[in-house]
């Protein structure tokens, strides 16, 4: 009776151990804080590093649309209207009458009409000279007319240029497009100086040769005097103009 009880006993105590003992395979789960915590700081420096490579591809991008923008040529040109206008005035001056915008024209003008060429060779001569004088001085005046018109004729396509080139110059996108616009405004600028010296030039010549006409007319009238005053043969004598009855 005692040893089935010991047996019982063992037997209990067995089936005991065997049910609180884990099995063989089964492991413990060890949560290490410092690990955890190192192991998140890192994931977020790397996360960081992502994101400043990110932000630096978006910079270079970036900056390639801006070189882009500075490279870009201005849409709009307005060289060939520039031109146009510049080779409307230079005809008008190539069409001087007379005497040219030539030096050697001007040399031989003077050498034959003016000065002291006009007070020589015949009354005939000198006639036929004081008659050119006074035609080139008609047509001096005429031409400078006709330049001073062509010159007013400009001013209202070189204002429609500089609202564009204004305009286009205030909306660049780029360094580019506003040096272009800069650039096409000072042409502009140097198309009506020229303007400007062309009515001066044309003026200016035609009260030259007025002057000169003047100059030459007193130099023709002084020798027509001296030829008159030397002349021999003339006889004064009394002239009736009425006769009474």
């Amino acid at each position: 009776m005692n040893k089935l009880r010991t047996q019982a006993v063992a037997s209990a105590a067995a089936l005991t151990l065997a049910v609180a003992a884990p099995p063989a395979s089964a492991q413990w789960i060890v949560f290490d804080p410092n690990n955890y915590a190192q192991s998140v700081l890192t994931a977020a420096r790397e996360l960081q590093q992502i994101n400043n490579q990110i932000q630096m591809l978006n910079n270079q991008a970036q900056s390639l649309v801006n070189q882009a923008r500075n490279l870009a040529s201005l849409p709009m040109s307005t060289l060939t209207q520039l031109q146009s206008t510049i080779t409307r005035t230079q005809t008008l001056l190539g069409q001087a009458q007379n005497i040219a915008f030539n030096v050697q024209q001007i040399q031989q003008a003077y050498s034959t009409n003016y000065g002291a060429a006009a007070g020589t060779g015949s009354t005939s001569a000198m006639l036929a000279s004081a008659q050119t004088r006074w035609q080139n001085s008609v047509g001096a005046f005429e031409d400078s007319l006709k330049i001073q018109a062509g010159v007013v004729g400009n001013i209202q396509s070189n204002s429609s240029a500089m609202t564009s080139l204004v305009s286009a110059s205030q909306s660049a996108t780029g360094a580019l497009q506003a040096a272009q616009a800069g650039n096409q405004l000072l042409a502009l600028q140097s198309q009506q100086l020229s303007d400007l010296v062309s009515v001066l030039s044309a003026k200016s010549r035609a009260d030259a040769l007025e002057q000169a006409r003047t100059a030459s007319a007193e130099a023709q009238g002084q020798q027509q005097y001296k030829t008159f005053s030397t002349r021999t043969g003339y006889v004064p004598g009394s002239v009736t103009m009425f006769s009474g009855n």
